[in-house]
Formats: structure tokens, C-alpha cells, sequence
């Protein structure tokens, strides 16, 4: 498993048009094949600035599975015009978790 992390930085003012085509855009993700979990996490100190963080079974099904389809072409008519910078997106894998 691989985790996806974007920093999104929504333009101001735009953030509730955002959530609400991201809350759309959500079960395309959703659909895809090696698609396990999403989480949409807002900051507190600059509210216009989120997190996406996805779990994916490998790195493929993001870059050539999701990136390659057609609907990520729906994906980035939703939500790419919203971001000012274009996002930043790296993939980690798991050293060691913990849970209480």
C-alpha cells in the first residue's frame, strides 16, 4: 500500500465551491481500481490550504491507473481550477505505525 499526499492550495473565497465539488469528485476516486481510502483535511492556521491524503494498493494505480483514465479527466474539470499553486503530490510507503 502507498500513501498519497497533495497540498492543495485553494484560491481564498472559493473554498465552499471547492468542498462541494470535491465532495463530487470524491466517488470518482472512489471507483478507481487499487483504490483503498481518502481522507480531505482543512487547515486551521490557513483555512484555503487542504490536505488529500490517499491510500492506493500500489503506486501504478495512482500514476497510470487513476492519471491515465477517463475519469480523471472529470476529476481535474472539477477541482483543478481551484488550485493556486498547482498542487504538490508525493507518495510514501509505511515505516512503522502505532496506535494507542
Amino acid at each position: 500500500m502507498i500513501l498519497e499526499i497533495a497540498i492543495l492550495n485553494v484560491i481564498a473565497g472559493r473554498e465552499l465551491e471547492f468542498e462541494a465539488n470535491f465532495r463530487q469528485a470524491s466517488g470518482i476516486i472512489a471507483s478507481m481500481n487499487g483504490y483503498i481510502s481518502h481522507q480531505l483535511q482543512r487547515c486551521i492556521e490557513h483555512p484555503n490550504r487542504y490536505v488529500l491524503l490517499v491510500n492506493w494498493d500500489s503506486l501504478e494505480d495512482h500514476t497510470e491507473g487513476f492519471r491515465g483514465s477517463v475519469q480523471y479527466d472529470e476529476w481535474r474539470a472539477l477541482l483543478h481550477h481551484f488550485y493556486e499553486p498547482f498542487p504538490t503530490v508525493e507518495h510514501y510507503s509505511l515505516v512503522m505505525e502505532n496506535h494507542l
